[in-house]
């Protein structure tokens, strides 16, 4: 009996293809906060019809990258000081546990790539770059708890970014850093010296004490 191949969907091929572009644009703070499009515009933008279009988007709505008013409208988040406080407490639980369970397998060649990251970080900063800046920061996070090996705690944190996103972007605009933070040091410091408690305070310290600038 021959095989048949089965068929792609073409709509599915395009929704996941848009889905993961606008999840990264969300992620990494491309997009400010309140930014409004439609589903119109975003299947002329993608080249895709607006099957696809509306599936990426309620998939991004359940996640809290996009929000949909009850008339329908589609925007990024913009979120009050209670709920960027209530999204700063959940990194500070989750993100150092996530640190601690890592620290076991930071071996050299990871200390050297979350420095190798964190050069670039720098670097976004001095270029005065938000979306580098915070894309570089969530890359340097992201890096160390792929070693945790807690795939369900890397999704829910993966889900607090995404809310966050358009709002670090407001954020790193209003500080204007001329200095790279010094929190990923104390986490570099922490780690080659495999000092747990450190990891903990630097990587809590580190994921609160800009938030807080905007929830104050």
């Amino acid at each position: 009996m021959p095989i048949v191949p089965r068929q792609t969907d073409p709509n599915a091929a395009a929704h996941e293809r848009l889905y993961r572009t606008l999840r990264q644009q969300v992620m990494h703070g491309e997009l400010p906060p309140g930014q409004a499009m439609t589903l119109r515009g975003l299947g002329k933008q993608f080249g895709v019809s607006m099957t696809p279009a509306r599936e990426a988007v309620r998939r991004l709505v359940a996640e809290g990258a996009l929000t949909l008013s009850s008339s329908g409208r589609i925007s990024t988040p913009e979120l009050s000081p209670e709920r960027i406080e209530e999204l700063a407490a959940i990194r500070a639980l989750l993100e150092p546990e996530m640190a601690a369970r890592a620290l076991p397998r930071a071996h050299f060649a990871l200390i050297e790539r979350l420095a190798a990251i964190n050069a670039l970080n720098a670097e976004a900063v001095v270029k005065q770059d938000a979306v580098a800046y915070v894309r570089t920061n969530l890359e340097f996070h992201r890096t160390l708890y792929l070693r945790a090996q807690a795939p369900a705690m890397l999704a829910i944190c993966e889900t607090v970014w995404l809310q966050l996103g358009p709002t670090m972007r407001a954020l790193y605009s209003k500080l204007r850093r001329k200095e790279p933070p010094q929190h990923h040091r104390m986490i570099l410091a922490a780690l080659k010296a495999g000092d747990e408690p450190g990891l903990r305070l630097a990587v809590r310290t580190d994921v609160t004490q800009g938030l807080r600038h905007l929830a104050g």
